[in-house]
């Protein structure tokens, strides 16, 4: 088996995980920030604040992953 066959079998599998850590990771710190809200509600907006940019980290690096995906793809012909 040649490289660009194992790039083309390697990189989707690591386009899923990325988006299964990146799935976890959202519903982790969802739940987190949902019960410090429930815990102090006068610090909702804080929190809020602080969850939507962290899942916005999270996000980016599936994009990332996503975006070398695409990159390796086209660049070895997959």
């Amino acid at each position: 088996m040649d490289y660009q066959s194992m790039l083309g079998l390697s990189a989707p599998i690591a386009v899923g995980l990325a988006a299964i850590g990146s799935g976890l990771g959202i519903g982790r710190a969802v739940g987190s920030a949902m019960e410090a809200m429930g815990r102090q509600p006068e610090a909702a907006g804080k929190i809020q604040t602080a969850m939507i940019i962290g899942a916005a980290f999270i996000e980016a690096l599936t994009i990332y992953v996503f975006i070398v995906f695409i990159m390796a793809n086209g660049h070895f012909g997959g």
